[in-house]
């Protein structure tokens, strides 16, 4: 059980065909130029996420993700760029894990941890629209003010 590509393995045999269409071939992975919010954040579990989002106001006419993560936050961060897509900020900060995770037909309980990465980097995201700073990747965010 130690066995490190054993237990990948086994956790394959968990993964709903949703989970594995999403990270076999997700939507909106990539940086966008010029966002108008931004979030990163530094996962426990030594994982990292990007949350790009341009807006029309407070709507989220585009969101895009990039991670380091394996298939389980690759496919939450793109479940979620398309179901905020239209919405406004408020509406997508009242996302839940549980919703992610419902709409990749479940994810195993060692995983559930990718749904929660992704919504907290949304929400920095939004947060940090709304406190008017970090709307770029880079640049604007200084050592120290994100934790």
């Amino acid at each position: 059980m130690s066995d490190h590509t054993g237990t990948v393995e086994q956790g394959r045999t968990s993964y709903s065909a949703k989970l594995i269409a999403e990270s076999s071939n997700p939507s909106n992975m990539g940086r966008m130029p010029d966002p108008g919010a931004y979030g990163i954040i530094h996962g426990c579990c030594g994982d990292t996420m990007e949350i790009y989002l341009r807006l029309d106001g407070d709507r989220i006419e585009e969101a895009t993700f990039t991670t380091d993560g394996r298939e389980s936050a690759i496919a939450c961060a793109s479940v979620l760029t398309k179901t905020v897509r239209g919405l406004s900020l408020g509406e997508a900060g009242k996302i839940r894990p549980e919703d992610v995770i419902a709409a990749l037909d479940g994810l195993p309980e060692a995983k559930v941890h990718c749904a929660k990465l992704t919504l907290n980097t949304l929400r920095q995201a939004i947060g940090n629209w709304h406190a008017g700073g970090s709307k770029e990747p880079f640049g604007k965010l200084r050592a120290g003010s994100g934790g």
